[in-house]
């Protein structure tokens, strides 16, 4: 990342012309403290001190090497290749400010305010808002000072927050065994170069050394892939080095890959990441070797018990012949407790009549067969993802966003001179900058007031979030916060007392259990997955019998055993001990009235 930010370097020469040379030491002034001049409060240097930008002074600080504060003494038609380079220092600056970058014309890297005739400054403007135009930004200029007789400066505001996503996302998340190749293919799907038979392309995909170590992923990794128009995958279409920001902004169409994690140990992360982020369709990746492993049949049996549309990968068929495969495929799709409609792609035809058929709705489910080594049937998979949607209607979607917002944390970070940032999934609402909302519950069960602060999607800033995205969100700086932890969530502060919320220990839930050894008696202690809930829980009492087995349905009480979480009814519970697995939806909650003692 590092050679990438390189090429940006701010220091290099910017805009074609040679800048003069400082001829005064002024003093140069700094202040960690003190507001920008800049015309809006507070713009903060990401990595360093703020810095005075005061044009009452003869001198300026030195061009701060990061941040969003650029300083340009002229820019008067600029070469083409010279003027890309611009473009590409604006986005770095842009990426610094969150969005907004300040441009001091007429000032040089110095900080001396040499200033521009009239003539200079109008071309140095509109050579300004073209660079910005060609990054879908705009320009606006704070204010100008007269320096020496009618020579003149001007302080100028680039700014590129998008009102809204401009393009169409999709969430994908790659299921399958420990050793099915799913980080090998995501890295040949991302970085457009195949595989060297021993693993090289998926090294990009771990986020810990063990995890290089050993090969094995063992937590939830985040992949884009972005298209264009014309169905072209923009990832490597431009240069070798495009951030996930960069893709995101030339897309029409976004793909995000959830990479879970294969191996047993991490089931429970795979589950949370299936159920908290609620994937629009889940990628089982089979070894054609290994074949279809006790694993894949798990991850398999979790899909269909979120209801979650699922297409098949089987991989390595540069290896062995993937016929054995995909009978035992068939056969398990096919049986009685699935019903499922195998459907082997071997052509672009059959791909459109696939995604189609996936956003009707029907059984169909669609294999493909890849090599990452050599390449085969990688276009067909591509393209199949181009063509997939959503699958959610407008009319669902704006029935959504109409109803108050219910965002699911299911990360916590912690980032400097941010703060707490929380990620997860918009359920329902529109979430907005400067929004006031209730996060909890708290460990009484209450709810504490915060300001939502900023807004990042797909590592890019935004102003609005709508139901079905995920998102980053900061926090007002200086506001107290309560210990955050996964599985909370930012409700819409209604400012009623009388109607805010409270979590709950207690709840109901009509279940069907899909297996389980012998029988579940009162008890019972499971761990249950509630969106991004991960909690254990305890079968307080079994309505109408004394005990449940294997494909037996019954409403449950429920007890959370550490404590509360906020459930409403109509939730999808999925409950799972070791082999024993059930599913649900809640049917009623008991809040808390007393905090807890």
């Amino acid at each position: 990342m590092d050679s990438f930010l390189s090429l940006f370097d701010p220091n290099q020469p910017d805009d074609g012309f040679d800048e003069e040379q400082d001829l005064q030491n002024g003093n140069l002034t700094a202040s960690s403290n003190s507001q920008s001049g800049s015309g809006s409060e507070g713009e903060q240097d990401v990595h360093c001190n703020k810095i005075v930008i005061d044009f009452d002074q003869e001198q300026l600080p030195p061009e701060p090497q990061l941040g969003n504060i650029e300083y340009k003494l002229k820019l008067i038609n600029p070469s083409k290749q010279r003027f890309e380079h611009l473009v590409t220092q604006m986005k770095w600056r842009l990426r610094e400010g969150h969005g907004e970058a300040i441009y001091e014309i007429g000032v040089s890297d110095a900080g001396h305010l040499h200033g521009l005739n009239e003539k200079d400054m109008n071309a140095s403007l509109v050579t300004l808002k073209q660079m910005a135009h060609k990054l879908g930004a705009s320009t606006s200029v704070l204010r100008k000072k007269f320096v020496a007789g009618r020579r003149s400066v001007a302080e100028v505001l680039v700014r590129k927050i998008p009102d809204d996503q401009h393009n169409i996302e999709v969430r994908v998340a790659v299921l399958g065994g420990a050793d099915a190749g799913k980080s090998t293919l995501l890295g040949v799907l991302t970085q457009g170069e195949f595989d060297n038979g021993r693993g090289r392309a998926r090294l990009n995909m771990f986020r810990h050394m063990h995890e290089i170590q050993s090969g094995r992923t063992s937590c939830i990794s985040h992949e884009t892939l972005g298209f264009d128009a014309q169905g072209n995958i923009i990832n490597y279409k431009y240069n070798e080095m495009m951030t996930a920001e960069e893709i995101s902004d030339r897309s029409t169409k976004l793909v995000t890959f959830m990479d879970l994690a294969g191996h047993r140990r991490y089931i429970r992360t795979t589950v949370q990441a299936l159920s908290g982020y609620s994937p629009h369709y889940a990628m089982l990746v089979v070894s054609a070797g290994s074949g279809f492993n006790s694993t894949s049949k798990e991850h398999l049996s979790i899909a269909r018990a979120l209801d979650m549309p699922f297409f098949i990968v089987i991989t390595k068929t540069d290896i062995t012949s993937p016929d054995q495969t995909i009978q035992d495929l068939k056969n398990l799709l096919t049986s009685i407790g699935c019903r499922k409609v195998p459907f082997v792609i071997t052509n672009a035809d059959e791909v459109i009549s696939a995604g189609s058929n996936q956003v009707s709705g029907s059984n169909i489910v669609p294999i493909f067969c890849v090599s990452n080594v050599t390449g085969a049937g990688l276009n067909l998979v591509t393209k199949f993802l181009y063509v997939l949607s959503p699958g959610i209607s407008n009319a669902e979607k704006e029935r959504l966003e109409q109803e108050p917002c219910e965002f699911h944390i299911d990360e916590i970070f912690r980032v400097s001179e941010v703060g707490t940032v929380v990620g997860g999934l918009l359920v329902k609402g529109v979430l907005t900058e400067n929004m006031p909302m209730k996060i909890g519950p708290l460990p009484d069960g209450y709810f504490h007031s915060v300001t939502v602060h900023t807004i990042h999607r797909n590592k890019a800033p935004c102003r609005v979030v709508r139901a079905g995205q995920s998102a980053s969100l900061s926090f007002t700086p200086n506001q107290t916060l309560p210990q955050i932890r996964s599985g909370m969530v930012l409700l819409t502060d209604s400012g009623n007392p009388e109607v805010e919320p409270r979590g709950t220990i207690f709840f109901q839930a009509k279940v069907s259990v899909l297996f389980h050894a012998t029988a579940i008696f009162v008890g019972f202690q499971t761990t249950v997955h509630i969106g991004s809930i991960r909690q254990t829980a305890v079968i307080r009492g079994i309505m109408g019998c004394g005990k449940i087995g294997t494909n037996d349905k019954a409403s449950v009480l429920f007890q959370f055993v550490g404590h509360p979480e906020y459930v409403r009814p109509g939730m999808r519970i999925l409950f799972r001990e070791g082999t024993s697995k059930g599913i649900g939806f809640v049917t009623q909650v008991f809040p808390l009235i007393d905090p807890v003692t």
